[in-house]
């Protein structure tokens, strides 16, 4: 599945003339210097940076669009970009990044050099500048070096660190191509990529394969086209199970169930099959079909036992919410309803699936709302400003971010309108990291929420994401972040208001998908739950729901 768009570059309009702040995919119709307006946030969209284009042995990277006055040649597909910094900042930016690029050429032979162009339209500069490198004779090898020469320009136009960690980054791309270059596989190629990049002291910098990037973008999406099953082997018998099926799915419709084992895909025995192989079978165009063979436990006649269905796929939707309403008595003896959502992550639906959950339970009476970002690891940092400001009103800072340069600057809220007033409690553990921590920096500091839990993981930083020519993707940190009232959160984490006992905060991620009733029964034993239900008495009585 190819994702229309799965990310723009997010900044306020104070902000777009800096850096990206979350992930930017390439996206086939992207125009820049447009704003937007999304859920009152002031949002810039600039094409990400274009992927290299080779001919023979040539490779053209293009310039940063913040070092390029016109660097609109370069773009891919059909994106274009205009210039985010002045004549003299591109003239003064180019010129030091050519300077450092001849530092690092050394001649080889005509028949093992590869010849790598920077495309330069600054109105100063007007022709290319060409740096000669060897050119493995091992074609996959020679695929990876381009990937290095994208990754190294990514991390030079765009890492938090300029000084590269105390390094001299172009010398790097030398060494690392000298390395890699007497090499035979592309895995051996790759790892001197990871190699170089862990030179960096920061690893949420780092290059992942396509396989994992294809993973990370369905994550990312929230949707993918299959038929809508959670695999995975189990362990004392290495047989593929069933974990559950997605609610209307058509795994779902043709009556798998949780448990069943699956045995054969369109014929083919899965004997030894890991789970993402498996996975990758189910997977197809919407509308194409697979036939799935599987062992059910739920029958007792071993003849029964065994079937056979044949499944068309769909558009599956992987939505990151989970809710339900919980029944409590106050302490004056009144029977209130408190909401209770479950995020699991934030992909692209994130916020409008919360939005929408909390507009069916205010339409049923609701109170007060529990909002769980336990065990929740993050995601795009665009789904968590949004969701931050279904809970806020009017112009509050949601993060202060913090540019390679050091410049603090603050992303507001435009004219917010919040979807509830009514009472909050959040929940946070160890595990809840990056933007988890920073929708819970902005409720908690802007004086929405109480926190109840167990101190936050404590990322602070904040990663662009870019697919390279071969399909791999690159995570780049270009940003940190404090939280609305400065704070620290990187490798500090945030510390709630309220604790709860250590035994009891394991989610209930694993029952929210059985019935409603069983999930409430679940939740009313989570100590963290029944903690969160008192602040939230105690803010009702004392009146201070904002």
């Amino acid at each position: 599945m190819e994702p229309l768009c799965p990310n723009f570059d997010l900044l306020p309009t104070s902000l777009s003339q800096k850096f990206n702040l979350v992930p930017s995919y390439p996206c086939k119709i992207l125009s820049s210097n447009h704003r937007f307006i999304t859920r009152n946030l002031r949002l810039f969209v600039r094409a990400p940076a274009c992927r290299p284009s080779s001919t023979r042995n040539s490779l053209q990277i293009n310039p940063s669009p913040f070092e390029s006055r016109r660097a609109t040649s370069c773009l891919s597909k059909d994106t274009r970009a205009d210039s985010l910094f002045n004549k003299g900042d591109s003239e003064r930016t180019y010129g030091s990044l050519i300077r450092s690029i001849a530092r690092g050429v050394f001649g080889v032979s005509a028949a093992a050099a590869v010849v790598f162009g920077i495309c330069c339209n600054s109105p100063a500069l007007g022709e290319s500048v060409t740096v000669a490198f060897p050119v493995s004779r091992a074609h996959e090898v020679n695929t990876v070096q381009k990937t290095l020469v994208e990754a190294w320009g990514l991390i030079k136009e765009t890492f938090v660190d300029p000084t590269f960690n105390n390094q001299d980054w172009d010398l790097k791309l030398q060494q690392t191509m000298v390395e890699m270059f007497p090499l035979r596989s592309a895995d051996a190629a790759y790892n001197k990529i990871s190699t170089m990049l862990s030179s960096l002291g920061d690893p949420f910098t780092r290059i992942i394969s396509p396989k994992e990037y294809q993973s990370f973008r369905i994550g990312s999406d929230g949707n993918l086209q299959g038929v809508g099953l959670f695999i995975s082997v189990e362990p004392k018998t290495g047989h593929l199970v069933v974990l559950s099926c997605v609610e209307g799915s058509p795994a779902a419709r043709a009556g798998i169930h949780e448990g069943d084992e699956l045995i054969e895909i369109n014929g083919e025995r899965l004997d030894g099959i890991d789970s993402e192989v498996a996975a990758q079978k189910l997977r197809g165009h919407v509308g194409t079909t697979v036939t799935l063979k599987l062992h059910s436990n739920e029958d007792s006649e071993s003849n029964a036992c065994f079937k056979e269905v044949k499944i068309s796929r769909d558009y599956i939707r992987l939505s990151p919410i989970s809710s339900a309403i919980i029944p409590h008595r106050t302490p004056d003896g009144r029977l209130a309803k408190t909401g209770y959502v479950k995020l699991s992550a934030f992909s692209q639906t994130a916020a409008t699936d919360m939005e929408n959950a909390i507009k069916e339970m205010e339409s049923n009476g609701v109170q007060s709302y529990i909002l769980d970002l336990r065990n929740n690891p993050g995601g795009l940092v665009k789904a968590g400003l949004d969701a931050a400001q279904i809970w806020l009103d009017g112009d509050e800072t949601l993060v202060n971010t913090i540019d390679r340069d050091g410049n603090m600057l603050p992303i507001n809220m435009f004219d917010g309108h919040a979807v509830t007033h009514d009472p909050l409690v959040v929940l946070v553990n160890e595990e809840s990291a990056s933007t988890s921590e920073i929708l819970a920096g902005a409720l908690h500091d802007n004086g929405r929420a109480i926190l109840v839990g167990h101190k936050t993981f404590g990322k602070g930083k904040i990663q662009s994401v870019t697919e390279l020519h071969d399909g791999s993707a690159l995570f780049v940190t270009v940003a940190k972040y404090l939280s609305p009232a400065l704070h620290d959160i990187d490798q500090v984490g945030i510390t709630p208001d309220v604790q709860c006992s250590t035994d009891m905060l394991n989610s209930p991620r694993e029952y929210l998908s059985k019935d409603k009733q069983s999930t409430i029964s679940h939740l009313e034993e989570d100590s963290c739950v029944v903690v969160a239900e008192h602040e939230l008495d105690i803010q009702e009585s004392k009146g201070t729901a904002s």
